[in-house]
């Protein structure tokens, strides 16, 4: 069985959609908990006027009956509420307005034009839009649960935005810390640090810039083994380093000290134990859970790197699409730091791939027959 998506939508368009496939027939669907991780995703410290106005919520459409998947694709929307205003616009049964041709530094707007042949940098914006997220987070959400049934958490917290830093980080966090973090408008469960990033947000707020950051996502749960080494595509650590590197604006991924390259192999690897009562174990986990593509049995750490958005009130010299002229990169509203967005969103894509992993691995028509074969592996490897 194997997990996979398509989405489809624009910015400012009518809504967001995805279908999704491969779903096991029997699984909950907690419809709630997927709003609930979409307007997570709308908050936090720095975003911009849009998400005042969209109150995003998933309707779904097909591939479940009485809140239970039924095996079929499942089909979902988001609707864009912004779509009243843009709609002259913006649409698939029309264009209006002047043609957007200043084109933005660090946006898809010149290379999506170049490469498209549009005369017109919106045509490409309004897809390339980190509004698109918004499916990906359903379809995260809807991964969570299935993970949640085979006893597979997930979460996240902001470790870094511009040169402030959380003092911690690096271990899962605990209940009472998830807790501080979906408390937070910065996602940190630190005080100090909250305060620090709120004060570089409101700098780079005044002076008209942008800034970026970097969060951590966490999975405990996992058996030893999910993902394989048999070929590049299949290894778990460069599939999720592809699914976040496919998040806008991220620049950089990390697995567990990846970045350590100052240790020596005595000091960077994790030793192996074994026991009765805990089967195979490790007392650090510098890998981050993962070991030659696949999981070490150790809760799964991987880093997201975020680059400052790049619409800025104060924009960048560019080059006019249309004329080839000098300018400034044109600004349309935006937010000053989006990393605790970004966050929930790695969650989501993360999620999304350990639920694929998953299920190839241990595959079944029903959830049932997923989590017995699970169960019978669990037991295998002890």
């Amino acid at each position: 069985m194997t997990l996979r998506y398509l989405t489809a939508g624009e910015s400012h368009g009518p809504g967001l959609v995805a279908v999704a496939e491969g779903f096991p027939a029997g699984l909950a669907v907690d419809f709630a908990a997927v709003d609930h991780d979409l307007a997570r995703r709308q908050k936090g410290y720095g975003r911009g006027g849009r998400m005042a106005i969209e109150r995003d919520a998933a309707q779904f459409l097909a591939g479940l009956r009485g809140g239970l998947t039924t095996g079929a694709p499942i089909a979902l929307v988001v609707w864009n509420r912004d779509h009243e205003n843009w709609k002259e616009l913006v649409s698939p049964y029309a264009r209006g307005g002047k043609k957007f041709t200043q084109v933005r530094p660090g946006h898809a707007d010149l290379a999506g034009s170049l490469k498209y042949g549009f005369d017109d940098a919106r045509d490409a914006l309004e897809r390339a839009s980190a509004r698109s997220t918004a499916p990906l987070v359903a379809l995260g959400a809807l991964a969570r649960q299935l993970l949640a049934a085979a006893g597979v958490t997930v979460s996240s917290r902001v470790v870094a935005i511009g040169e402030a830093r959380h003092p911690g980080g690096g271990a899962p966090p605990t209940e009472a810390q998830r807790a501080a973090i979906e408390a937070s408008d910065l996602h940190v469960d630190d005080d100090g640090a909250a305060a620090a990033m709120r004060a570089v947000i409101d700098r780079e707020r005044e002076r008209g810039g942008s800034v970026g950051g970097i969060f951590e996502v966490h999975a405990e749960g996992l058996p030893i083994g999910v993902g394989s080494y048999v070929h590049p595509d299949r290894r778990l650590d460069a599939r999720l380093a592809g699914a976040l590197m496919g998040v806008q604006a991220i620049r950089a991924v990390e697995v567990g000290d990846g970045t350590r390259t100052d240790w020596p192999g005595d000091r960077f690897h994790d030793a192996i134990f074994h026991s009765p009562e805990r089967g195979f174990y490790r007392e650090t986990n510098r890998a981050g859970g993962l070991e030659g593509g696949m999981t070490s049995g150790g809760p799964l750490r991987v880093r997201a790197y975020m680059k400052p958005i790049p619409t800025m009130l104060t924009p960048l010299p560019s080059v006019d699409l249309a004329t080839r002229a000098p300018v400034q990169a044109r600004y349309e509203r935006s937010d000053v730091c989006a990393v605790p967005a970004a966050a929930v969103v790695g969650e989501a894509v993360v999620a999304w791939e350990l639920a694929a992993a998953v299920c190839e691995q241990f595959g079944g028509d029903t959830l049932g027959d997923l989590l017995a074969a699970l169960e019978r592996y669990a037991a295998r490897i002890r």
